[in-house]
């Protein structure tokens, strides 16, 4: 399985993972494969990651922060370089598998991917790179001298889209994965209920 994904997106370095990692069942072989095999690794120079399988209670909760909404539902297995995570969601089936859910936090949005983790690595991703991971956003952010994010870090809005944040380079800036979650998750959650066009005050602490 994952075929066709190893073959178009090659690692960029085996990650060292203890024996514990692999002990994890998220009641999904498709994804207890993916963990096992990938857990940690970085694809394409920082383009796309897989998820630790330590890790994936933390990101549930980083993401859940954001949107509530789906607490208890989704099992997160990967991310890009802007910090869009990735994970499945138990409420919804493709091809008879939990389908896969993209959560956008410089948009502040959830969006359905018309696949599951295996469609999702060996036909979205293959197949359609740009608007799976905006493949092409990060050649130029590359191109224009920008860092390969490592694996705690993304290349985020200073000024979130949801805030009327400019969708280009200017805008960007390498930031600490965790961090950016967090400050995103709870502008997503303030902002959510106002009406369109009510003036937002940020404080950073």
């Amino acid at each position: 399985m994952f075929d066709d994904f190893v073959k178009n997106f090659p690692m960029d370095a085996h990650p060292v993972m203890r024996s514990a990692e692999f002990m994890l069942d998220t009641k999904i072989s498709e994804m207890n494969e993916l963990l096992a095999r990938f857990g940690g690794a970085s694809f394409k120079h920082g383009l796309y990651r897989i998820v630790r399988a330590s890790e994936v209670a933390d990101w549930n909760a980083r993401v859940c922060l954001g949107f509530p909404e789906f607490a208890g539902r989704i099992a997160c297995f990967g991310y890009d370089w802007q910090g869009t995570a990735f994970a499945t969601d138990s409420w919804r089936l493709e091809q008879g598998e939990p389908g896969v859910v993209m959560f956008d936090p410089g948009a502040g949005e959830a969006l359905q991917v018309p696949a599951n983790i295996r469609t999702f690595h060996e036909v979205e991703m293959v197949d359609y790179p740009d608007a799976a991971l905006a493949a092409n956003a990060y050649t130029d952010w590359r191109n224009a001298g920008g860092a390969e994010p490592a694996y705690d870090q993304c290349v985020g809005y200073k000024t979130p889209l949801f805030l009327n944040g400019k969708d280009d380079l200017q805008n960007r800036e390498l930031s600490d994965l965790e961090v950016y979650w967090h400050l995103m998750g709870q502008l997503i959650t303030r902002v959510k209920e106002l009406p369109h066009g009510t003036p937002v005050r940020i404080k950073l602490d």
